[in-house]
């Protein structure tokens, strides 16, 4: 599956990274090196995502016996507005990360994220609740 790949104004994203579309990254986002984004990802305004951070949308179906990996499919990845994501993170596929949230790095998001938190581990769990600040 390959598709469009849109990029807000004012984002910038640094070498070494792989993107395949279809992906929708919103405006003044910051993309540190070498970062891994999977087709169905959407990421927010004013999210900034470490370096080697990967939103892995790709998983297959359980199969039988003889063939564990089934058929292939990728779920969405939403990343809400003004998250911070840490160095080295992993995001997997049909997680949806809220707005404001923190994912420390090196944790392994598989499950959605509230709005205004702190995660972190693996899998990552909410460590605190975060100040918002409009």
């Amino acid at each position: 599956m390959h598709g469009e790949i849109r990029i807000g104004d004012r984002t910038t994203i640094y070498r070494g990274g792989e993107l395949l579309g279809p992906v929708t990254i919103g405006n003044e986002v910051f993309i540190n090196r070498d970062v891994y984004v999977r087709p169905q990802t959407t990421i927010g305004d004013r999210v900034n995502i470490g370096p080697f951070v990967r939103l892995i949308t790709d998983t297959h179906e359980i199969g039988g016996h003889h063939k564990r990996a089934g058929a292939g499919r990728n779920d969405p990845i939403s990343v809400g507005d003004g998250t911070w994501i840490g160095a080295g993170a992993v995001v997997v596929g049909g997680v949806t990360i809220g707005a404001g949230a923190v994912v420390a790095a090196g944790s392994v998001v598989t499950a959605d994220v509230p709005d205004d938190v702190l995660v972190g581990g693996v899998p990552a769990r909410v460590l605190r609740h975060l100040d918002r600040e409009e």
